[in-house]
């Protein structure tokens, strides 16, 4: 059985419109499963340069899924261990949600195989 790992990373501005609004960040942060195939989630790991805490917000199909806190000026890593598959059709994508005023940049890098 043949693989292919996928990434959603990269340094992102933000500006927080409070922590049960997540915000998306960038299309590129957006990654739809293709047909016949499924994917895994392998692992999350996320700085920000904030002096607050974040919250970075994996959402599937739009629904969230999983959320990584990431404390003010610091970073996490989050390995997964392959929780769940992600069926063909279906999206993952990664949001930010940061206390209303507040802004900065998250450093993000979800890790995907996909099957």
């Amino acid at each position: 059985m043949s693989s292919t790992f996928r990434f959603l990373q990269g340094v992102h501005a933000f500006a927080g419109s409070g922590l049960e609004k997540p915000s998306p960040l960038d299309a590129a942060l957006t990654y739809v499963v293709p047909d016949g195939a499924r994917a895994q989630v392998l692992y999350f790991r996320g700085g920000n340069s904030s002096g607050e805490l974040v919250v970075a917000v994996l959402l599937r199909d739009g629904v969230p899924m999983r959320y990584f806190p990431i404390g003010a000026r610091s970073d996490v890593h989050v390995p997964l261990r392959v929780v769940e598959d992600v069926e063909s059709g279906e999206s993952i994508e990664l949001q930010v949600a940061a206390p209303e005023g507040v802004s900065g940049s998250v450093v993000v890098d979800l890790g995907l195989v996909e099957v």
